[in-house]
């Protein structure tokens, strides 16, 4: 609660964007938590912040903990803080044990996880796992401000990026905890999920070009309407995903849509959808691409319209560890809790240290499936089983040579 009070005030909710002056202090204030529970703390090239417990045993790789404190415009107090604050406490209660861990503990708040201004997320998972290229540094936000020089202008040392690369065979295994941000443990009553996967997204550019005419004059029969055609576009998304969504295969959305030229007596010329698609299966990504090139072209033909598609992203899905997943619900069980398994349709920083070695994600609930939104919550006895399981998770980790 002290930290969502680190907020935009002129946002909705509990704003906290990338590269605005409260995320800034905000990372003051994490900092400060991971001194304070005696990690030995630093910041690496792009800006992630990284604190670190030694290992009683030298040459053992690290047991890794960490997710996001940025948030969505508008977003809430929860998607992401529940990670870091989460692995700050694990920290906390292994110092209260008095025995060392085996291997050195990392815990890390990743920068910007969420979409910014310049239409990259997730962008120090990225840097540490090798993703984040120059192509990316090079992207410009609408003001033409690269990523670089926005990283710069906060202190980052975008240039000196291999510096802060995490060596595969450093990583023992990546833990995430984070809210559900859906429904699912709440309607099964269960208050912890282990994950199973994570939602690959493939997103897509659809443009529409038609005919702008006055729209009292041009007849009903005479018009090449770019918006009407738009139309069933986001309706042709939608049923998409539900031939062959249903029972958790998939989801889509149409979530911008623009027109020109946005006058109500001119028959719209052009209009431009941008669609998403999302499911852990990548044989169902790959199905609908092909059904949403199909029905575009039966679409252009059928209102003789211009109607191109561009693929602009295709992130794959990504599969948790077998082994780690096995753990986890090992763990769980010694907790004397029920547990269950569910894939994520929401992209996390996970997907990225993935890359890396073995990874594995813990869920607790969110309350009616809100995230993204200032009603987001998660009740704190739900929090605290969550860091319960994530200790116990580090400390069995810990006994292991492989997961």
């Amino acid at each position: 609660m002290e930290l969502a009070e680190l907020r935009e005030p002129d946002q909705p909710g509990f704003t906290r964007r990338l590269f605005s002056e409260p995320y800034h202090r905000s990372r003051a204030w994490v900092k400060d938590q991971m001194e304070a529970v005696g990690l030995n703390v630093r910041t690496d090239p792009v800006g992630n912040l990284i604190g670190e417990l030694m290992g009683e045993e030298l040459g053992l790789p690290q047991i890794a903990l960490g997710s996001h404190t940025d948030t969505v415009a508008g977003g809430g107090r929860f998607d992401g803080m529940v990670g870091v604050l989460g692995a700050i406490e694990v920290a906390r209660l292994i110092g209260q044990l008095g025995q060392p861990l085996r291997h050195p503990l990392l815990v890390a708040d990743f920068l910007g996880e969420e979409p910014n201004r310049f239409g990259l997320s997730c962008l120090g998972s990225r840097a540490v796992a090798g993703q984040l290229t120059s192509g990316h540094l090079s992207l410009q936000d609408q003001d033409g401000q690269t990523l670089a020089a926005a990283l710069a202008a906060t202190g980052s040392h975008p240039e000196n990026l291999p510096k802060g690369l995490w060596p595969a065979d450093r990583l023992h295994c990546y833990l995430e905890l984070h809210i559900e941000q859906g429904s699912r443990l709440q309607a099964a009553r269960v208050s912890l999920g282990v994950v199973t996967a994570i939602a690959g997204i493939h997103r897509a550019v659809i443009t529409v070009r038609g005919r702008p005419d006055h729209a009292g004059t041009a007849t009903m029969a005479e018009r090449r309407d770019a918006l009407a055609a738009a139309a069933e576009v986001v309706l042709l998304v939608e049923r998409l995903a539900k031939e062959v969504g249903e029972g958790g295969s998939g989801v889509a959305t149409v979530g911008r849509l623009e027109v020109s030229p946005g006058s109500t007596n001119v028959v719209p010329g052009l209009a431009t959808a941008w669609a998403e698609f999302r499911s852990a299966q990548v044989d169902w990504l790959q199905d609908r691409n092909r059904a949403l090139a199909a029905g575009v072209a039966e679409l252009a033909a059928r209102r003789d319209l211009n109607i191109a598609v561009e693929w602009v992203s295709a992130e794959p899905p990504v599969d948790c560890a077998e082994g780690v997943r096995h753990l986890l619900r090992e763990t769980i069980e010694e907790l004397g809790q029920p547990s269950m398994e569910l894939s994520s349709g929401a992209s996390h920083d996970a997907a990225h240290l993935a890359r890396l070695g073995p990874m594995g994600m813990i869920f607790i609930p969110s309350q009616d499936g809100r995230s993204h939104c200032p009603e987001e919550w998660t009740a704190p006895r739900e929090v605290a089983l969550g860091v319960a399981a994530l200790l116990a998770a580090v400390l069995r980790l810990d006994r292991c040579d492989t997961v």
